[in-house]
């Protein structure tokens, strides 16, 4: 069992399979059977090496997308035959609810070429997303991604953009001036005077928005020290004389 199963011609094959191996040599036993199937559980490199899912079980969440570019989903496909310019993989990724794809080329899957291509790619063409659905691979989650999404999306304790916080509005996309949304189109039809107004009456709130941003981060703040704390590991040293 063990040459015909690890062997110089082994292929660590299954239970069943090195049981009809053996039987094709020419070899036959009573427990046969059980002894190849008990043989191919215990083997060590199959143990390590077998088409089996290490990664821990992760309860599952419904996928609910309310609007187009609202929820992406990103995965590598490949390694696919060389092109000629020597590109191995693909970068896809899927808008949820347009069924919208979203595709580049890649020669090597480097945290570097996620963080590019999520930003040219969605961010600036149909503006910030609220999650991307990922299968938690290496070249997804890293530092550079984390630092991209929290530069780019909502903070959770002050509930507001620094653009927001800075001028009063929230930035303006170049996908909305292609294609005008609510805002853009109500702007464009009004005079200098009603704009001016307008904006006037935007910069006066602005003094309460940041206020009430800074009454957030004032009762957040004991619990991100809290869980600062809880972190800390205290060691206590005995001094020698």
């Amino acid at each position: 069992m063990e040459e015909a199963h690890s062997g110089v011609c082994g292929a660590h094959q299954s239970g069943p399979k090195l049981h009809f191996r053996i039987k094709r040599i020419g070899y036959y036993w009573p427990t046969m059977v059980k002894d190849c199937m008990d043989y191919a559980r215990r083997c060590q490199a199959c143990q390590f090496h077998a088409n089996l899912i290490h990664q821990p079980p992760e309860p599952l969440h419904s996928t609910v997308a309310s609007w187009p570019f609202d929820a992406w989903g990103l995965d590598v496909v490949g390694p696919l035959t060389k092109s000629s310019g020597g590109h191995l993989y693909i970068l896809a990724t899927t808008d949820y609810f347009s069924k919208w794809a979203e595709a580049v080329p890649l020669k090597e899957v480097k945290k570097e070429n996620v963080a590019d291509f999520i930003r040219t790619h969605i961010i600036y063409r149909y503006g910030v997303h609220r999650y991307i659905i990922t299968d938690n691979g290496k070249p997804f989650c890293n530092s550079l991604i984390d630092k991209l999404c929290q530069k780019t999306t909502v903070r959770t304790p002050t509930q507001a953009t620094p653009y927001a916080l800075v001028y009063g509005v929230e930035a303006v996309l170049p996908l909305e001036q292609q294609i005008p949304s609510l805002r853009i189109a109500i702007q464009e039809g009004l005079t200098e005077e009603e704009n001016a107004r307008i904006r006037l009456e935007e910069l006066e709130a602005l003094d309460e928005k940041r206020l009430e941003t800074q009454q957030r981060l004032d009762v957040t703040k004991p619990d991100c020290l809290g869980r600062s704390i809880n972190k800390c590991v205290y060691v206590l040293f005995r001094l020698a004389i």
